[in-house]
């Protein structure tokens, strides 16, 4: 158990080494990218089994939603040069003779609190950025996975010294002694609840803050679509990991028209991806804890036409899909963060349109359809983290494209450059010359302001 005063010296070390200038070289930078791929690979047996035991994770969507973190060390070890090179911009007239440039600095000594849907990839994908920064890191995985949390700690500790990285576990006590304390930045994945909580904090110490939230992600399914297609990837954008992931399709917004047909396809593939019998499959997760068991097993009401079923003892809820929901009921009053699919059928888009704008801003809005202007009035008359259009899930993967919220779904972004940004102070600097010193801008001003105008405007 991590005291407070065991948690200030961490950050004392880690602020004298970053204090040394060793963590801005970049060859550095790369070696601990490389050193963390390396750890990551060779250990990562042993982190699936733990995340099997958290929860019940399969060891494929272990590979593909968690080790696939390794593509972003592998993209930062491709761009880090180009990241780090300072970055020339022109300059107006009135600046002549000089240059100005743009440096990429690391911002000292961070935090990066990780959330237990994802135990492994939601710590780990910002510590990549971190890293390639050129900061000190301190982790703090969420207790509530604590296999995982015990093998990175394990790992982390073998692998770092942690003047430089180092991990801190613990519960709920731990994080609050951690926020209490002053950072360079703080790096916070979970619930908005939470979020605020974290930016409370933050705010006593003028720490920056990223936070990545979630909310009620919709998914629009128009008429015009391929309805095999559609029902597979949201079956399993939405089932996968038990439908604990912030960017799941939260709820179904279907076109009337094609409801029924879509409701017999989605059963269709959850017949086929888990078998008659959900709770048997190997290829089905659990729900994390008690707490969350509960939680969901009270939003099962209404007209459930697919699953329901639970075992409390397992933690499982089978992948269960609600019919006719009204924005009153329970399901439409949080975030689900489970295995249960609300949906609501509208008539015209613009009424579909109306209930995703009258909730908070989510993290993504999903739009399976083949007609472009019904997509671009989507992406035009809403506002989200992000928008996928006829798949889910699948843009959390591309590190070209920054992932982030936006309102209660969070603040900033990451993967890929994004994240190295988040992590870097991006200092401008003007170079200016001794050379041509004009006398314009100097006292007295008595006659010169007719040129100045000229010059302004």
């Amino acid at each position: 158990m991590f005291t407070q005063t065991a948690i200030s010296e961490i950050i004392r070390k880690q602020r004298e080494y970053f204090s040394s200038g060793k963590t801005k070289d970049i060859n550095f930078r790369i070696a601990q990218l490389k050193k963390l791929k390396q750890a990551l690979v060779e250990n990562f047996e042993i982190i699936a089994q733990a995340l099997k035991a958290d929860l019940n994770k399969p060891q494929f969507e272990a590979y593909l939603t968690e080790l696939i973190v390794t593509k972003e060390i592998d993209y930062a070890l491709k761009h880090i040069k180009s990241w780090t090179q300072p970055k020339k911009v022109k300059l107006s007239l009135e600046q002549f003779p000089g240059y100005g440039s743009i440096h990429a600095e690391p911002l000292g000594v961070v935090l990066i609190i990780g959330a237990w849907n994802y135990p492994l990839q939601l710590i780990i994908s910002p510590l990549v950025g971190a890293i390639a920064a050129g900061n000190c890191v301190t982790l703090k995985p969420s207790e509530n996975a604590p296999y995982t949390s015990h093998v990175l700690a394990k790992i982390i500790g073998q692998y770092f010294d942690e003047s430089y990285l180092a991990l801190v576990e613990g519960d709920k006590q731990i994080s609050q002694q951690l926020l209490e304390e002053k950072w360079d930045r703080i790096f916070f994945t979970g619930s908005t609840a939470i979020g605020k909580i974290v930016m409370a904090a933050a705010a006593k110490n003028l720490t920056p803050v990223t936070l990545e939230l979630g909310g009620k992600s919709p998914c629009i399914v128009d008429t015009d679509i391929d309805i095999e297609v559609t029902a597979r990837r949201i079956v399993w954008g939405k089932f996968l990991n038990a439908g604990q992931t912030c960017i799941a399709p939260d709820y179904l917004l279907v076109n009337q028209a094609i409801k029924q047909e879509l409701l017999v396809a989605i059963a269709k593939y959850i017949k086929e991806f888990f078998g008659d019998n959900p709770e048997t499959s190997p290829d089905y997760a659990r729900i994390i804890d008690d707490k969350q068991f509960t939680r969901l097993t009270n939003l099962l009401k209404g007209e459930i036409v697919m699953g329901g079923e639970t075992n409390a003892a397992e933690r499982y809820i089978a992948p269960t899909v609600i019919d006719n929901v009204s924005l009153d009921d329970p399901v439409m009053q949080t975030e689900i963060f489970g295995a249960i699919l609300p949906i609501i059928a509208y008539d015209n888009l613009a009424s579909a349109i109306a209930i995703i704008n009258n909730q908070p801003k989510p993290l993504a809005i999903y739009i399976f359809s083949r007609n472009k202007t019904l997509q671009q009035q989507v992406c035009n008359q809403t506002s989200s983290g992000g928008i996928c259009i006829n798949d889910t899930l699948m843009q959390f993967g591309v590190s070209t494209l920054p992932f982030g919220g936006v309102g209660d779904s969070g603040i900033g972004s990451y993967h890929g450059k994004a994240s190295f940004d988040t992590f870097s102070h991006h200092k401008s600097i003007l170079n200016k010359s001794f050379r041509l010193d004009f006398k314009l801008r100097y006292p007295p001003y008595q006659g010169k302001l007719a040129l100045l105008k000229k010059i302004l405007f």
